[in-house]
């Protein structure tokens, strides 16, 4: 299988994190989501699952920063168009991401799921987007939580790529 995402000069382009344009923030966080285009994802694939993290806020905050997370879109949509997101069509469920935890206190529900961009508080962080092929549509309601996710794809997994996307303080 194979992951592409448009880079400009090695970075995810501004427009997907900490420098979108001020239409595309709410409450400090990047709402529009990058395209994706997937590649030779085998073809008894029943479903694709995706997570993007942040290992590199590790120092910053004491946790992989979850970023996205999605299960359940179907292997015929092998690109995934920017916006994603909040246009996803109602056989996706997309889970929480780090603005959900107690410890963040992020009251704004609408920010708790689906896609919250990068924002590197710090210098360029390398983020990384993982992208499952699985041989199921998983039984997963929108707004699960990451380690959900994983435990209901443990042994469903045909096929996995990764790659990082940095983005710029």
């Amino acid at each position: 299988m194979e992951i592409t995402v448009p880079l400009i000069d090695g970075l995810l382009p501004d427009k997907y994190g900490k420098y979108a344009p001020a239409s595309d923030i709410k409450n400090g966080k990047p709402i529009i989501s990058f395209p994706i285009k997937l590649s030779d994802v085998p073809e008894s694939t029943k479903s694709i699952a995706f997570t993007f993290t942040d290992p590199d806020s590790i120092p910053v905050c004491g946790f992989e920063w979850i970023h996205w997370t999605v299960a359940n879109i179907s292997p015929k949509q092998l690109e995934i168009p920017e916006n994603f997101s909040q246009n996803a069509p109602d056989s996706v469920a997309q889970g929480k991401n780090s603005s959900a935890s107690k410890l963040v206190g992020d009251n704004d529900e609408e920010l708790k799921t689906g896609y919250n961009g990068p924002y590197p508080p710090d210098a360029t962080h390398a983020y990384v987007l993982k992208v499952y092929a699985l041989d199921s549509v998983l039984d997963i309601q929108e707004g699960f939580w990451m380690n959900e996710l994983i435990h209901k794809m443990d042994g469903h997994i045909i096929d996995s790529e990764k790659i990082d996307l940095p983005s710029r303080a």
